[in-house]
């Protein structure tokens, strides 16, 4: 069927996920009741949700948006360009997933403890996953570099594009590490309720550092210099993310010892 029969695989395996998940919430866990929400309910629990969700919402729109702007720079340097581009996003998908799930475990373990204002917790569990994640993603980027040659032949047979695919994996993956440290605050920002926080700095990230430097470095030393602006700006993004989290922290701190002195 070609691309149709992957089109249809796609949204099978969509519908499988989204009813499995369904039945896991509703029927194992019991933590979905199978009864309509009263107006007064719905409306309550759906402010609380939209002023979160609309924020992380609108970040998300804006990846593709700067994604865009990126091919489009890309494409100025020719199909395999665009090819190998292509290539080492998909692969960065794969080398960034342990980031991805802790980004979606990290954040209820961070909402907990802040409810309880365990706040030294917040503090040690964020450290030490940064550290994780710094120390893993440089073991990724040193096995995707030893490894793109044959990475590069695998995925391509034409030379230009396979050494293309080579020199993105022994340059962009550096930064994944850093390019971690900005997901992880930005979920544990929108854990900790601060999510317009968590929607600057995604626009500080595409807007300010990606796309600026991307665009600069590409301009002054070719597509080498695009790969290269990636990896700075996430490494300037990173110093950033861990800033404005060190603050956000920090206003919890200084809250609680103002309760303990009421």
């Amino acid at each position: 069927m070609g691309i149709q029969g992957a089109a249809l695989a796609t949204l099978l395996a969509w519908c499988v996920g989204a009813f499995w998940i369904l039945y896991l919430l509703a029927v194992q866990r019991k933590l979905m009741l199978p009864r309509l929400l009263s107006f007064t309910e719905l409306k309550a629990s759906s402010s609380e949700i939209l002023r979160i969700g609309l924020p992380a919402a609108g970040a998300n729109m804006l990846t593709p948006i700067a994604g865009g702007v990126m091919t489009a720079v890309v494409a100025a340097y020719g199909p395999a360009a665009v090819a190998a581009w292509g290539v080492g996003n998909r692969l960065e998908s794969i080398a960034s997933i342990l980031v991805l799930a802790l980004s979606m475990t990290l954040p209820p373990f961070i909402s907990q403890n802040v409810g309880a204002n365990k706040i030294d917790r917040v503090k040690r569990a964020y450290s030490l996953t940064l550290k994780f994640v710094l120390f893993w993603q440089f073991t990724v980027f040193v096995i995707m570099w030893v490894l793109s040659t044959w990475i590069g032949a695998a995925f391509a047979k034409e030379p230009e594009v396979s050494a293309l695919i080579q020199l993105f994996l022994m340059i962009v993956p550096l930064g994944y590490g850093m390019q971690g440290i900005i997901i992880l605050t930005n979920s544990s920002l929108n854990a900790m309720h601060r999510p317009m926080s968590a929607l600057a700095l995604s626009v500080i990230r595409l807007f300010v550092f990606l796309v600026p430097i991307s665009v600069a470095a590409s301009y002054l030393y070719g597509l080498k210099g695009l790969f290269w602006g990636t990896v700075i700006a996430n490494i300037a993004m990173a110093c950033v993310s861990v800033v404005v989290f060190q603050r956000a922290i920090t206003q919890f701190d200084a809250s609680d010892v103002h309760n303990e002195h009421k």
